[in-house]
């Protein structure tokens, strides 16, 4: 794929853009960039229902988040992610895909996508479709609309349904993530990997992460190994490990009896940092080089005091400098706070 894409670049006539790498020799080409920390949800391994969510006026503007990329995509990047909180539910966001695309358009951008809830999907389909982006991700942890209410607290089952049929009408490719809950989803990941081998989408997994305060819900309960939720799939499907990737840190494998992927994403049982090419971005401008670590940069500074990029490349470089080997996660009855004090919303996962 990568020589493929490598290839189309140089038939292109575009020049090979500048590389990022950490101190330990990994590339850095993925930016999940959080375009705003609200969401029209309140998942409870995610959020607490009562948020206090940040003021406006300290989001980074759109042209600001289309200059921040633009710069992150000449030094290398080749897959920008668009998160949230709920990335759809920002206003005025289609106008950034909209920018964005010229990107996908030169060839200098492989990849434009997001992940999202699903509930603005109806609407704004078709539109991303046009901006270049080629599929999304949706986060989708039950086919029960009861039980849907329960983890989401304000969503709406069949509003999703609806966006997850409306992005494939599009042209989306669809990929279903789903957190594993214990005592919550458990009876329900066989119903999953059939659903979505009827419906043509890929599935994945998710260990729940240590993040943030989340109210009565303890985390502990919650967790439930991906180890044992793969035991459990190969007592019904035939799952073969295969050699696949989309960029991210899930490991893959076939499901013969339905012909689709399902992915595994391990942040507690089986640390993936070793091929980690992602850094994060939130929606104020300040970088964390890794998910589970609490190091970050502030590129708002720089990219405001100056209308050239020299300032923001050099803040760039030198966050990219002090990118960690690894996280340290974990979920312990001793330890009754989050391995990491900031919600999931604020980096977008």
């Amino acid at each position: 794929m990568e020589a493929e894409s490598q290839h189309s670049r140089a038939a292109s006539g575009v020049d090979a853009p500048r590389r990022i790498i950490d101190p330990f020799d990994r590339e850095i080409t993925y930016l999940r960039v959080s375009v705003t920390d609200r969401c029209d949800f309140r998942c409870v391994y995610c959020m607490s229902e009562d948020m206090t969510f940040l003021p406006k006026a300290d989001l980074l503007t759109l042209e600001e988040l289309d200059r921040m990329c633009s710069a992150f995509v000449a030094k290398g990047v080749r897959k920008l992610r668009f998160t949230g909180g709920e990335p759809l539910v920002r206003r005025n966001i289609m106008w950034l895909f909209r920018q964005l695309g010229r990107h996908i358009e030169s060839g200098a951008l492989d990849d434009l996508t997001l992940t999202t809830n699903g509930s603005q999907l109806g609407k704004y389909a078709d539109e991303l479709a046009a901006c270049g982006v080629r599929r999304v991700n949706v986060s989708l942890d039950t086919l029960d609309a009861k039980k849907f209410t329960r983890i989401t607290r304000w969503g709406r089952f069949d509003q999703v349904m609806d966006g997850i049929r409306a992005a494939r009408a599009a042209g989306l490719a669809v990929k279903i993530n789903c957190v594993a809950l214990k005592g919550v989803n458990d009876e329900e990941i066989h119903d999953l990997v059939r659903w979505c081998g009827d419906e043509g989408h890929d599935l994945t997994f998710i260990e729940v992460m240590p993040m943030g305060e989340i109210g009565g819900e303890m985390r502990l309960d919650q967790y439930w190994p991906l180890s044992m939720v793969r035991a459990e799939l190969q007592r019904r499907w035939t799952l073969t490990d295969i050699d696949y990737r989309t960029g991210g840190p899930a490991r893959y494998v076939e499901c013969a009896e339905t012909g689709g992927k399902i992915g595994f994403i391990t942040p507690l049982t089986h640390n993936f940092c070793e091929s980690c090419n992602r850094v994060r971005l939130t929606c104020t401008g300040t970088l964390y080089m890794c998910l589970g670590q609490e190091d970050a940069a502030d590129l708002r500074a720089p990219l405001r005091t100056s209308e050239d990029n020299g300032l923001l490349n050099e803040a760039i470089d030198e966050a990219i400098g002090r990118k960690p080997e690894g996280h340290d996660f974990i979920i312990d009855r001793r330890h009754d706070k989050p391995g990491v004090g900031r919600h999931m919303s604020v980096t977008g996962g």
